[in-house]
């Protein structure tokens, strides 16, 4: 029992040795994501999302970004995600589901990253030709807001865009 107990007190001595070599290494500086990336190569539009419903046209607004590493040191595990609007709508119309923009592997300082594409979980659809769909009646302009996070920091906002009347096909 002695050598249980003992066994025990120095298991529980080396995980809190480990556990404060460890602490340092885990922790992260704070990044002030805007100022330290920059959103670049924007391009909009709305992406042929192919045949709903056996015959509509479906269309759904699309934003293509790369980030460019503008701080000192390199950048890792950023997220992304965005909101969509429609224009004189208050109220939220479309999500996407958050991205990694970065990955663990980083982005050097000056380095810009591959395009980061984010596309709407809605969109519009009609029985008349996708280039059509624009100057339907109901048809609404979109924008989107960019948020990013960089690693276990809040969700700031990265950028405004609104999304250009023109077809995309990736």
């Amino acid at each position: 029992m002695r050598l249980m107990l003992r066994y025990r007190r120095l298991l529980g001595s080396g995980l809190v040795i480990v556990a404060a070599l460890a602490t340092p290494a885990c922790s992260s500086r704070t990044v002030d994501l805007p100022k330290v990336l920059q959103v670049t190569d924007v391009s909009t539009g709305f992406f042929d999302a192919g045949i709903v419903e056996g015959h509509k046209n479906k269309i759904v607004p699309t934003i293509s970004v790369r980030l460019k590493n503008i701080d000192s040191q390199a950048l890792t595990s950023v997220q992304m995600i965005a909101k969509f609007n429609r224009v004189g709508e208050a109220e939220e119309w479309g999500s996407a589901p958050f991205i990694r923009a970065i990955g663990p592997e980083g982005l050097a300082p000056g380095q810009t990253g591959n395009p980061v594409v984010i596309r709407c979980d809605r969109g519009y659809t009609g029985e008349q030709p996708r280039a059509q769909l624009f100057t339907h009646s109901k048809f609404v302009d979109v924008r989107v807001e960019l948020f990013g996070k960089y690693q276990a920091q809040n969700w700031v906002k990265m950028g405004e865009y609104q999304i250009a009347r023109q077809l995309l096909t990736r």
